[in-house]
């Protein structure tokens, strides 16, 4: 299970941002985090940045992961449903649901989505 914010285990450098502009701000080798947009998504698969987007329909699923989308977060009440569509269609992307703490881990992994992102890291 991917665990992304938690304070006990070491993730990798993840960047908010909320236009296409600030991509040049972020660090190397890092992941940006943003509200699902097609022009970021596009400028970020053909520049080889690994990008997770922040979903809220199937179809907003099915175009991060045909752009190469490293994750795709989507909130808690959703990742059931893009989990077995993920794993229905093999996706390459992972599903990430958004949790605020760590005692919804438990719940996320009996679901069996591929991990939990904490609210925090997308503030």
């Amino acid at each position: 299970m991917i665990l992304v914010g938690d304070s006990l285990i070491p993730f990798e450098k993840t960047f908010m941002i909320y236009h296409k502009d600030q991509i040049s701000e972020t660090g190397a080798n890092s992941t940006i985090l943003f509200t699902y947009n097609s022009d970021i998504m596009q400028y970020a698969s053909s520049n080889d940045i690994s990008f997770a987007p922040i979903v809220t329909s199937v179809k907003e699923a099915i175009y991060a992961n045909a752009l190469g989308a490293k994750y795709i977060i989507v909130k808690r009440s959703f990742a059931k449903e893009i989990q077995g569509l993920a794993d229905n269609y093999m996706f390459d992307s992972k599903v990430l649901a958004i949790i605020s703490h760590s005692g919804e881990i438990e719940s996320i992994a009996q679901d069996e989505i591929d991990g939990v992102i904490y609210k925090s890291i997308l503030e």
